[in-house]
Order: structure tokens, then sequence, then C-alpha cells
């Protein structure tokens, strides 16, 4: 499959052991909600450079969303993440961190401008009434 949009409500940022799972699943719940969302499962065609295809996505998106789990920090830890997707996504006004598996305190000793950024929490929270609240804040 490739690129649905011109431009996307989301930029859906995730770790690749996520990807078939919880990422798709807040995708899936997401676009349920009327939001557009670039997800890399979705939007990236066969064939091309993945990190010129996540430039792209940037690029077509307004506000960033963070799927951070155990996962995700732990290819941050070890370079895993890409330090320019990261760095873009920390540079937007709109940056969503949705917590999942981890705590912000976990978070903050790994990424402190990731961690300080206010997010919602599957700990608070089902995924289904995240998506919600990002829709309802899509929307304004």
């Amino acid at each position: 499959m490739g690129p649905r949009a011109e431009s996307y409500d989301l930029f859906l940022c995730h770790a690749w052991d996520d990807r078939r799972a919880t990422a798709t699943e807040l995708h899936d719940l997401l676009e349920a909600q009327d939001v557009s969302v670039w997800f890399s499962e979705r939007d990236i065609i066969l064939g091309q450079p993945f990190m010129r295809e996540i430039d792209k996505g940037l690029a077509k998106t307004r506000i960033g969303l963070v799927l951070i789990t155990p996962a995700f920090l732990k290819r941050i830890e070890s370079g895993g993440v890409s330090e320019k997707e990261l760095s873009e996504l920390l540079a937007r006004d709109l940056l969503i961190p949705v917590a999942h598996g981890v705590t912000y305190d976990e978070i903050r000793a790994i990424s402190p401008l990731l961690g300080s950024r206010n997010g919602l929490s599957t700990d608070e929270d089902s995924l289904e009434d995240i998506a919600r609240k990002i829709a309802e804040l899509v929307a304004l």
C-alpha cells in the first residue's frame, strides 16, 4: 500500500517492535474517529527508502503523536529511533506523547524533553478513550 493523502492530521511515531500490535490498534482507533494518521505500516511504499518516506510523512502532518512503550525507550537508548525524526517531533508546537506500559518518570529518565510534554497514559485511559481525546484536539 502507498501514501493515501496529501496531508494528515497526525504523524504516528512508534517503535518497530510495536508496529503490528499497539501502534496498529491506536492507528485504527484514531481513523475510526475520522482522524487522518500517517503511519509507516500503511504509508510507506514498498521498495522506497524508509527514512526518506518518514521525512515526507513528517512534512505532511501537523501534529506529532509518539507511542512510548518499553520497546520505544529501548530504541531511544540504543539509537534505534531516528534522531532526526525525534528532533523534528520535539520541535513541534503540538506533540502528544502516549505512554503505554511505561511511566512518565521512566520517559523523563531517558528523554527529559519528551517526558516533559503533557500527554496521555494507558494507565489512566483506555486506548479507545485516548483516541477520542486526540480526535477532540485535532478537531479544534
